[in-house]
């Protein structure tokens, strides 16, 4: 995928990952960038400072409606969206303790949304016989999220999700990759080090944390290759294979991080 006069729509774009995908498209030639948060004024703060190929919208995407309307109105203002990047996430913070609530939030926004993305889009991308996906799934989607439940099965769901929509749309000229950063330098995981979040802690502990610009660099290479998995921390695939070659001695390599995690605060 080259990017060069494209039609974008990045939902989380007021911060974090979703705002370096919107300066990184934009730097690669992107005809317009929609910004699309539940933050509207935050995103529009983005887009200012990109130029006038940029714009936000206030969107909910955990509301399946308001999601239909953002596609019908940029496929309505521009013909066609090329590149959908369904970025928008949360964490939690917490395990089995977390309430109904916080379960129900998880799904919709890491995984409902980019199933309301995919509705609403494919229609017209199949129909011309091309379109990009990109779906922000995390590292833990790979893995395990240690520290928060939610975020952990949610995130394996939206690669699972990803991985079913390339099989089945490949053909028909639908392009998707799974975005899977683990450490990334945003709000996410620094208020989730202030909290004391475990998660956070061995996010950190784990490796590189990376900018939310290195991110987008990846992002934008990988699509450019097609890739289906791209890994901004090369090391995943490592630590994804130790995973699959010896589960046992993976999951206690990780309980003894966490031990040692829980020790230092002692």
């Amino acid at each position: 995928m080259n990017l060069t006069g494209r039609v974008a729509v990045i939902t989380g774009a007021a911060g974090g990952i979703g705002a370096a995908l919107v300066r990184r498209f934009a730097a690669e030639g992107a005809a317009t960038l929609v910004l699309a948060d539940v933050d509207g004024a935050a995103a529009d703060t983005v887009a200012a400072s990109v130029g006038p190929q940029a714009y936000a919208v206030t969107v909910d995407v955990t509301d399946e409606e308001q999601v239909r309307a953002l596609v019908a109105d940029v496929q309505r203002r521009h013909g066609r969206i090329d590149v959908f990047c369904a970025n928008a996430g949360v964490t939690t913070g917490g395990g089995v303790e977390v309430d109904t609530a916080g379960w129900e939030r998880a799904w919709q926004v890491n995984v409902l949304a980019h199933v309301y993305a995919a509705r609403a889009v494919l229609p017209e991308m199949v129909a011309r016989g091309s379109g990009y996906l990109l779906h922000t799934c995390s590292a833990a989607g790979l893995l395990t999220a240690v520290g928060d439940a939610p975020y952990s099965v949610t995130k394996h769901a939206a690669v699972g999700f990803a991985e079913w929509l390339s099989v089945t749309y490949r053909d028909q000229g639908i392009r998707v990759s799974a975005l899977c950063p683990q450490g990334v330098d945003t709000p996410m995981l620094a208020d989730g080090l202030a909290a004391g979040h475990l998660g956070a802690r061995v996010t950190a502990a784990s490796g590189v944390v990376l900018s939310p610009d290195d991110v987008a660099a990846a992002a934008v290479a990988g699509m450019a290759e097609e890739r289906f998995l791209i890994l901004p921390h090369p090391e995943v695939a490592d630590y994804a294979r130790r995973r699959a070659e010896d589960p046992d001695g993976w999951q206690s390599g990780l309980r003894k991080l966490v031990r040692r995690l829980r020790a230092a605060d002692q």
